[in-house]
C-alpha cells in the first residue's frame, strides 16, 4: 500500500473503517474540526448547493475529526480537465466524485483506478449490486432515478410509460436536455434506442425518435428544468427524481413518474487516483461515505437513493426513494464506455436534429 507523505496517519483498522460515520449524529450538527498544520489534507471533489452545505457543515467535519485530517473540496466544475492537466504522480485530487459518464472517461485516460478494493473498504459488502456492476467505475455511493416529471394541475394523468412523452398533447410543454452537454440527455438518448429499436446502441432508432419529439424545450442543467416545471413552462419532461422530490412539502403541483420500462440510473460515483499519496485515507473516505449514518443523512437531505442496502430511511423518504431490491430492480444502467466512444458523432447528429 502506498504510504502517505508527510505526517504518519493513525492506523486505519477494519474496526475504524466500520465505525467511521458513527460520530455523525443524525440531526445533530457536528462541531467544526480544526486540523493542525501537520495533519494530512485529502483532496476531493464534490457538489455545491444543498449537498455542499451538508458536507461542509456536518459530514466533512465529522470525517476530519474521526481521521485527524483536513478535507479540501473542489466544487468548481469541470473536474476532469483539471485532473488531466495535473501530474500523474501528484494528482490534484485523491478522490474523484462525479457521475458515471465522466468516471468512464477518466478511467480510459488512466486518471482513476477502475475498482475499489473490498479489503480496504468493508462497506462495499453492504451495497446493492448496481453500485459495483460492470457499468460502474469505482463505486456508486448514491443514485437518482431519471424518469418523467409532470405537472399535476394541467389535466395530465395516467402517465406510466416513457412513450407518452411523444403524445401530441405535450407539444409546446415537453421538456428535455441538451444532449451534448448533459448526461441525463445522453442517457435518455440511449433509452430511446431501447424504446423504439433494438437496444441502447440503436442510434438510428434513437435519432428517429428524437426527431418526433419536436417541439421540445431543451435545458442544459436540472436547475433550469426545475424552474420550468415550477413555472408551468414544462408539463411533462425528463428529470431525475430528486429534482422533483426536493420540493416535497412546498405544495408545488409537480410529481415524479416512474415509467413502466424502468428508470435510468444517475449515479454519484467515487474513485481513487492512482498517484494519490494518501491511498489509505482515500479508502477510509470512500468507506465513510458508504456508512449507514452518512448515507442516511445525505439521502434525507438531498433526496438521493442510498447505495447501502442496510440504511433505514424515515418513512417519507423510504416511500419515494430506491430503498428495496424490488425498487432497485427498476434501475436501467447505461453503457457509458460505449457512449463516450461515439459521443462526437452523436453530438454532431443531435445538433442537426434540434437545429432543424
Amino acid at each position: 500500500m502506498t504510504k502517505p507523505s508527510g505526517p504518519t496517519l493513525p492506523r486505519l483498522s477494519r474496526r475504524r473503517f466500520l465505525a467511521a460515520g458513527a460520530s455523525l449524529g443524525v440531526g445533530v450538527i457536528a462541531a467544526p474540526y480544526v486540523a493542525s498544520a501537520d495533519e494530512p489534507t485529502l483532496r476531493i471533489t464534490g457538489w455545491g448547493g444543498k449537498w455542499g452545505d451538508i458536507m461542509k457543515a456536518e459530514v466533512g467535519p465529522a470525517f476530519e475529526k474521526e481521521f485527524k485530517c483536513k478535507l479540501q473540496t473542489d466544487t468548481a466544475l469541470p473536474f476532469l480537465p483539471k485532473l488531466q492537466a495535473s501530474s500523474r504522480s501528484a494528482p490534484i485530487y485523491d478522490v474523484l466524485h462525479t457521475n458515471s459518464n465522466e468516471q468512464w472517461a477518466a478511467v480510459e485516460m488512466g486518471l482513476v483506478e477502475p475498482k475499489i478494493d473490498a479489503k480496504l473498504v468493508p462497506h462495499l459488502a453492504d451495497v446493492y449490486p448496481y453500485a459495483l456492476s460492470d457499468k460502474i467505475v469505482g463505486v456508486s455511493i448514491f443514485t437518482s432515478a431519471i424518469g418523467l416529471g409532470m405537472r399535476t394541475d394541467k389535466g395530465y394523468s395516467g402517465v406510466s410509460s416513457w412513450k407518452e412523452l411523444w403524445d401530441a398533447k405535450y407539444n409546446g410543454v415537453r421538456g428535455g436536455y441538451v444532449i451534448p452537454v448533459n448526461s441525463l440527455g445522453q442517457a435518455f438518448l440511449m433509452m430511446c434506442g431501447t424504446l423504439f429499436g433494438k437496444g441502447q446502441t440503436d442510434l438510428d432508432a434513437a435519432y428517429a425518435a428524437l426527431e418526433k419529439l419536436k417541439p421540445i424545450k431543451l435545458v442544459d442543467f436540472t436547475g433550469a428544468m426545475e424552474k420550468m416545471f415550477l413555472s408551468g413552462e414544462v408539463g411533462l419532461g425528463v428529470i431525475h427524481d430528486s429534482g422533483i422530490y426536493r420540493y416535497d412539502g412546498q405544495n408545488q403541483p409537480i410529481d415524479f413518474v416512474t415509467p413502466s420500462e424502468g428508470v435510468l440510473s444517475l449515479e454519484q460515483v467515487l474513485t481513487i487516483t492512482p498517484g494519490s499519496k494518501l491511498k489509505e485515507l482515500a479508502n477510509a473516505y470512500v468507506n465513510y461515505m458508504l456508512s449507514a449514518p452518512v448515507q442516511k443523512k445525505l439521502a434525507e437531505t438531498v433526496w438521493y437513493s442510498p447505495a447501502n442496502k442496510m440504511v433505514k430511511l424515515d418513512d417519507k423518504y423510504d416511500a419515494k426513494l430506491l430503498t428495496t431490491p424490488e425498487k432497485v430492480s427498476k434501475l436501467v444502467q447505461v453503457d457509458w464506455k460505449w457512449y463516450n466512444a461515439h459521443k462526437d458523432d452523436i453530438d454532431s447528429r443531435v445538433n442537426r436534429i434540434f437545429r432543424a
